[in-house]
Parts: structure tokens; sequence; C-alpha cells
């Protein structure tokens, strides 16, 4: 999961959309005719929609709410009762304010008419001088009007700027971040069922997002989110279709959200709606946020101390227990094109065979690097090989049901690291990842020690340095040589002998071969070599020299 930003909005994006109550008064139609607020002072901030003017006793039904109402006062009605009853379907309605010109009708507002626009908390001025209502009207309007051209133009900034971002490669961490930037708060992509899926932005201080949503999180399941929560739908199929896919989800918890935010949203919707398409798959969506998860926490981009809040989010509670990180190494092969739907198959497949085990995980996908990391909660670390085992027949398991063998039905790599606390789990991940590397050409083993594969790792890092190449050559290059053109082939003979740490009667069975046979061919290496087989040092850089040829181009 990403939490960074992307800067370049700064605190606009927290304005409102419209104009204010307020707003209006500053104007110059308004403020020439010298008004005089005589209630709800404390909402002039309310949002005007509309501007109409009316002398009508009914005109509250001609109203949709967020207007702000002209009028001399003629539908106001001569008596109390009447102008109060104006007042209460007018603030029923919901209108902003309710301005009143003086004059003919009324020298000043009736009593009841002040009192009652102060019970019921709508804005009321008299206007000292006479103004002409269509000016005003005129004048409002091109302000509401101006307002929503830049409130478009914010949002479609929001839109340019995610667009950038997956050109330039980017997915849907990087528009989760603009979109978290431009509002400046956290933002979530959910599934419809409220699984979490990507999170960007920052909480309040002290408070970490991933905590905020799954403090919220019921909330959002019984369809009652937070006041001020913006929701969006991302759609899901082909233009036209009603289905939801995913759901993108705004939280008021570092300030107030504006109508220019759901705006921004909206765009931003379409454009995740166009990478869920390609990525076709919400399951896999899922294991690439919880594989960015487990590669942060390998990297050091998560502290081992926020590491638990997190996973908890992603659905991993461990407790107490100890963590087991292990790392399969498939293939590159699977994030060619034309594959990428398989790692959502090889995730579900993994993750249901894992599941047999009765032990919390935690398992992600990283097709970049063709790798599978997990982390897995053990009762104790005494446990470690005999789970390992398992994890390691789940792990191939799960390989052979979503239909992805790999070339020559190698089975996937298997790298366990130590077992701990999430700082070892933290370490172990990044140690289990780049021993499956040096892993690769290794065989015969349903899964490796990272701690075993120290020295294969740094044979592996020398891969392509010039050194190593001529150190192999040089130690075993005469028995390359006899091989290639002679039989039986001597090699197989050396590695199996080293491996048994020069116990002859146990190479021999292995080998299959009687003892003298066996006596000749060492006798052979020896003399092709020019070395003695039993000298410690010759067998160091002959076992060397052997590890080091697997790992050569």
């Amino acid at each position: 999961m990403d939490s960074g930003t992307a800067g370049g909005f700064g605190s606009r994006g927290a304005q409102g959309a419209g104009i204010t109550v307020q707003r209006a008064l500053e104007l110059p139609g308004l403020r020439s005719g010298l008004p005089e607020v005589l209630a709800g002072g404390d909402r002039l901030q309310r949002t005007v929609r509309w501007v109409h003017a009316g002398e009508v006793p009914n005109i509250a039904s001609l109203l949709k709410g967020g207007e702000l109402l002209l009028t001399t006062g003629y539908g106001l009605g001569t008596r109390p009762a009447e102008q109060r009853a104006f007042v209460r379907t007018l603030a029923e309605r919901g209108i902003a304010a309710l301005v009143v010109e003086l004059g003919p009708r009324f020298a000043r507002l009736p009593d009841a008419l002040v009192e009652a626009a102060r019970n019921a908390g709508l804005p009321l001025m008299q206007l000292h001088r006479e103004v002409p209502f269509v000016a005003v009207t005129e004048e409002i309007h091109t302000e509401i009007v101006n307002g929503h051209y830049a409130l478009l133009q914010r949002a479609e900034e929001v839109h340019r700027r995610c667009t950038q971002a997956l050109l330039g490669g980017g997915g849907v961490p990087q528009v989760l971040a603009i979109l978290a930037d431009f509002s400046d708060n956290p933002v979530f992509l959910e599934t419809p069922e409220g699984q979490l899926l990507y999170a960007a932005g920052a909480g309040p201080e002290g408070a970490d997002p991933l905590q905020v949503w799954e403090g919220l999180r019921g909330q959002h399941k019984d369809g009652r989110p937070p006041a001020g929560t913006v929701l969006v739908d991302v759609p899901g199929g082909g233009p036209g279709s009603s289905s939801v896919r995913a759901r993108l989800a705004l939280l008021p918890v570092r300030g107030p959200l504006a109508p220019v935010h759901r705006m921004a949203a909206e765009r931003a919707a379409g454009i995740l709606a166009v990478v869920l398409m390609q990525a076709r798959q919400d399951e896999e969506l899922a294991a690439r946020g919880r594989g960015d998860f487990l590669t942060d926490l390998a990297e050091g981009r998560v502290a081992p101390e926020d590491a638990p809040a997190q996973a908890r989010v992603l659905g991993f509670k461990p407790g107490n227990s100890a963590l087991l990180p292990v790392v399969m190494r498939v293939d590159d092969a699977l994030s060619s094109p034309g594959g990428g739907s398989g790692w959502a198959v090889l995730a579900r497949a993994v993750s249901e065979e894992l599941a047999l085990l009765g032990a919390p995980v935690l398992l992600g996908v990283r097709p970049v690097e063709g790798r599978v990391p997990l982390l897995l909660g053990l009762r104790s670390e005494a446990e470690r090989a005999q789970v390992a085992d398992r994890v390691a027949a789940a792990l191939r398991a799960g390989v052979e049901r979503a239909g992805m063998l790999l070339p020559g039905n190698r089975p996937p790599v298997v790298v366990v690291g130590a077992a701990g606390g999430w700082t070892a789990a933290s370490a172990g991940l990044r140690h289990a990842a780049e021993a499956a590397g040096a892993a690769q050409g290794l065989t015969g083993q349903p899964w490796y020690d990272a701690r075993r594969l120290d020295i294969d790792l740094l044979l592996w890092r020398l891969r392509d340095h010039p050194d190593l190449a001529a150190f192999v050559d040089r130690a075993i290059g005469p028995l390359r040589e006899h091989d290639d053109r002679s039989r039986p082939p001597l090699l197989p003979t050396l590695e199996t002998y080293l491996a048994h740490a020069g116990r002859k009667a146990e190479t021999a069975r292995e080998l299959h071969l009687n003892r003298q046979t066996l006596y000749n061919r060492l006798a052979r290496i020896g003399e092709l070599l020019g070395t003695d087989l039993d000298d410690p040092q010759t067998v160091l850089a002959l076992s060397l020299a052997l590890r080091a040829r697997r790992h050569l181009p």
C-alpha cells in the first residue's frame, strides 16, 4: 500500500464551491442597498445556489433550496401569524437567505418576521435603499457561474495530473496520491464489499489513516459513512455498464471536503475504471497491494513499529505469534503481456491452499520481480521447519492449480527466512527475496533456508564479474573440457564427492558405483586438476567453483 503525495495543489483544494451569503452581500448590487442583517448573522457562510425574486405568499413552493430570495415584502402577509408561516415555509424549503427591500410595503421589518427568522436560523436582511433586482440577480448568477467554472478547471487539473501519471507508468497508488494531495485528506479505494485495496494521503496528526479507515469500516458496510465523506463508485465493465468494480472514499479527517473534491473524485474514478479494467481482477489488485506492503516492509519503507496496524487493515492479525517470512520465485514469464490476469488466479489458488494450514497468512504478489512474498504466523519458532515443509507444498500445489507450471516443469523456488517479530520479518523478507534469485540455479529441494544460501547469494551477485568466470575456469576448467569430449563425465562425481564431505562409501552408493571405479575416477580428477582432493584448501576452492558455475551466464 502507498501513502505518498504528489504536491502542487496546496490549500486551494479545500475551498468550497459556489458563493456564500456573505459574498453576495459584498457585491456592488446588494452593497448599494445598505443591507442590514437582522437574523442568522452566524450563518452567512451558507452557499447560495441561485437567486430568485418574487412577491407571492406561496413562493416557497417554487423554490428548491439554496436560493437567495429577493422581495419587497408584498407576499409576506399583514398578520404576524402569516409572516411567521411565510418564514417557516422558506426555512423548511432550505433557502440560503431572505432579503427584503424596505419601501412602500414596509418602512421596517415587523418584529414577528424577525423573531421567526431568528428562531428558524434563517439569515434575514433588510435593504435601506432601492436596488434593481435584475442587476443583483445577474451579478450573483455571474459570480456563481464563474465559481463553477473555476471548480471545473481545478477538477480538470486533477484529471490531467492523473492522466500524466498513468502515461508516465504510474498506477492506482499515484492516482490516489494526487487526489489525496488535492483534498488534503486520506483517500481509500475499496471493493464494493468494503475490503481495502489501496490507501493514500495522511490522517490527522498522530493518527494513521489506515487506522482511521479500520475504525470506520463498520459504518461503510452498514451504508452509513461518516458525515462529510465523499463516496464515488468506480464503474466496471464496458461503457454504460451499471456494475461497480470498486469505490473511492475520501474521509474528512484533516478538514472538510468541498464539492470540488467530489468533482475531482468523479474524474479520478473514470481513470481508475480504466486501470482496474486493465488489471481485470480485483484479486490481483488486492494481492498486488499486499505485495507492495510486504516489499515496502522488506525495503525499510514501512517501519516495523507501524507494520502491525497496516497489516491488520490488510486482514493479517497474527497476535503475538512469531512471523515466518517466505518468498516464492516463480518466473518472470508470468508478468509478460497476456499473462497479467494469471497473477490473480495464482494468488487465489495459493491462498486457498495456504488456508488449509489453519494459520494467519498475509500473501501478496510482485509480478515485476516474479515473486510471491508472504508472512505466516507461527505458534512457536520450534515448528519452523515443519511449517516450512507444509507452506512449500501448498505453494507448489497453488502453482499447479493455477496451471502455471514453469518451463521444463521446474518447481518454483521457495526460500524461508528467519522467524521472529516484525523487525526480524522485515530483514527476513529482504534476505529471502534476494536469496530466491540466487536459488534459481539450484534443484532438488522443496524449500531453501535463506541462511544457508549466503554463499550462493554472494556468488550470484558476482555472476557478471569477469573474475568469477576466470576463477571457475582455473578451478574446474580441465574437468569441463574432459566432460565435453569424453565419457563418463567427471563433474557429477566431484560434486557428489564434495557434497558427502569426502566420504567415499556414501559417494559410491549414491552414484551406484563400486568402490574401485570411484577410486579410479577420483584419481583421474586429481590428475586432470593437478590437485590433492584431500587438501582442505583445494576442497574449499572446488566447492566454491562448482557453486559459482550454476550462476554464470
